[in-house]
């Protein structure tokens, strides 16, 4: 599957991407929420659309998961996409459902975490 990972810590992404790489998937990535979604609608656009999506809850310097979702939603509404946060008490990860995001992630992010949410998203 094909992965897009927006987070703004470049030591979660080489992380992350490591972690997906291992696991088989192809990854891109982007830094903040503009990013994301131009890169998401670039590659649908260019019908090489990503399997799933992971979205960091929180960037400070821009964008967050919250406002992504819903605009990747209004251009794609069969995206799949996975929250990611640290805070597991803020009300968009308790309820991510209620917010358009198909899972949830916490970091730090557990390998076995990781494969188990993807494979059940990409098998839907």
């Amino acid at each position: 599957g094909k992965i897009l990972l927006m987070d703004d810590e470049q030591i979660i992404l080489d992380v992350t991407l490591e972690i997906l790489t291992f696991l088989g998937y192809e990854v891109m990535f982007a830094k903040d929420g503009s990013a994301a979604i131009d890169l998401y609608k670039r590659e649908k656009s260019a019908n090489v659309p990503f399997d799933g999506v992971i979205l960091d809850l929180s960037i400070p310097e821009g964008m967050g998961g919250k406002e992504v979702i819903q605009q990747l939603k209004e251009f794609d509404p069969a995206v799949k996409a996975i929250v990611s946060s640290g805070y597991t008490n803020d009300p968009v990860v308790m309820d991510y459902a209620g917010y358009g995001f198909s899972g949830k992630l916490s970091k730090p992010y557990k390998i076995n975490d990781m494969k188990a949410i993807l494979e059940l998203l990409l098998k839907k």
